[in-house]
C-alpha cells in the first residue's frame, strides 16, 4: 500500500506575464527533486477575466532541457513556437511541447476568449528529460478533449481522462520519454476510488478543487498536494465533488542544473544553453 508522507498547500497567488494568475504547488526551482521525473506545477485560476481588445499572456520566452504540459479547464490558451506549430488549447485540451534542444514560444489568452472574457482555470506541468533526451529534436502534441480517453468509475464515484499512462486498459495519447501516469480524474461527494499507479513510480495527488481523504485519514483540501511512497494501491474519498489530478512517474535520477526557462545536468551545460539561447540557435518567432 502506497502511503502518505506529506502534504502542502498552495501559496499564494503570483502572476506570469498579464494572463496568468498561478500557484506554485511544487517546483524544482527550490532544490525540490522529490517529485522526479515532475519539475514543476503552476495552478492558474480560477480567474474572471473582462473582455478586452488586447489578448493578455507571455510574450516569446525560451524553453531547453524539459516539455511543458498545459491543460486547459475554462477559458481558452492559443500557443505559437518557433517550430512553426501551435493552435488554441481549448476547454479539455492538453498541450504537451517538447522543447528539448531548445524552443521559443509564447502564450496569450485566445483571441475569441479575450473578445468574450470569461474564467480562466488551467495547469502547466513541467516534465523533465533524462540527459539523453534533452538535445531531442523540439516537438508538439495538440491533444483535444476528444482524443483523451475516459474511464467511468464503479459505482457513479465519477471519471477519470487517461492524459498519459494507462488505467483500466484505456492508453492516454501522449507520448512520454519516460514511463508516467497523468491522470485527470473527478470524484464525486461521498464516494471513494482505489488508484493503483504501476510500483517503482513517485506518486503526486494534486488537488485541485472540493476536499478528499486519502487512505482513510489524510484530508486534503484543494489547492494543495500529497506525496506517496510505497507500492501498490491507495484510496481517494472524496468529502465533495473534487478535481484531481493523480502525477505518477519513474524517477530519472539525474542532476538538475536549472535557471529560470532552462533546466539542464550541470553548470556547464546551463551555461552552454544560456549562450545558445543568446546566439539565436534556438531560432525565431
Amino acid at each position: 500500500m502506497r502511503h502518505v508522507i506529506s502534504t502542502t498547500k498552495a501559496p499564494s497567488t503570483h502572476w506570469v506575464g498579464d494572463g496568468f494568475p498561478v500557484r506554485s504547488l511544487f517546483s524544482h526551482m527550490g532544490g525540490e527533486d522529490s517529485h522526479d521525473p515532475f519539475l514543476m506545477l503552476d495552478y492558474a485560476g480560477p480567474q474572471h477575466f473582462e473582455p478586452a481588445k488586447r489578448p493578455r499572456g507571455v510574450d516569446v520566452h525560451p524553453h531547453k532541457g524539459f516539455e511543458t504540459v498545459t491543460i486547459v479547464y475554462k477559458g481558452e490558451v492559443e500557443h505559437g513556437d518557433s517550430t512553426g506549430r501551435g493552435g488554441v488549447i481549448r476547454e479539455g485540451d492538453v498541450q504537451w511541447m517538447t522543447a528539448a534542444d531548445g524552443i521559443l514560444h509564447k502564450e496569450f489568452h485566445s483571441r475569441d476568449f479575450t473578445a468574450r472574457g470569461g474564467t480562466l482555470e488551467m495547469v502547466q506541468l513541467w516534465v523533465n528529460l533524462s540527459g539523453r533526451d534533452k538535445s531531442a529534436e523540439p516537438g508538439y502534441q495538440g491533444i483535444t478533449d476528444a482524443q483523451i480517453p475516459a474511464v467511468e468509475l464503479a459505482d457513479g464515484a465519477g471519471r477519470l481522462r487517461v492524459i498519459a499512462g494507462t488505467f483500466q486498459g484505456k492508453d492516454g495519447p501522449a507520448h512520454t520519454f519516460t514511463p508516467m501516469e497523468v491522470w485527470d480524474l473527478r470524484l464525486n461527494a461521498g464516494k471513494q476510488v482505489d488508484l493503483a499507479p504501476p510500483d517503482g513510480q513517485n506518486v503526486t495527488v494534486v488537488v485541485l478543487g472540493g476536499t478528499v481523504t486519502i487512505n482513510g485519514g489524510y484530508p486534503v483540501t484543494g489547492a494543495a498536494l500529497a506525496r506517496l511512497d510505497g507500492s501498490g494501491a491507495f484510496s481517494v474519498e472524496a468529502e465533495r465533488d473534487a478535481k484531481l489530478l493523480i502525477l505518477s512517474g519513474a524517477p530519472i535520477g539525474e542532476p538538475i542544473a536549472a535557471y529560470g526557462p532552462f533546466v539542464m545536468n550541470t553548470e556547464a551545460e546551463l551555461h552552454r544553453a544560456i549562450a545558445e539561447f543568446r546566439s539565436g540557435k534556438f531560432g525565431s518567432l
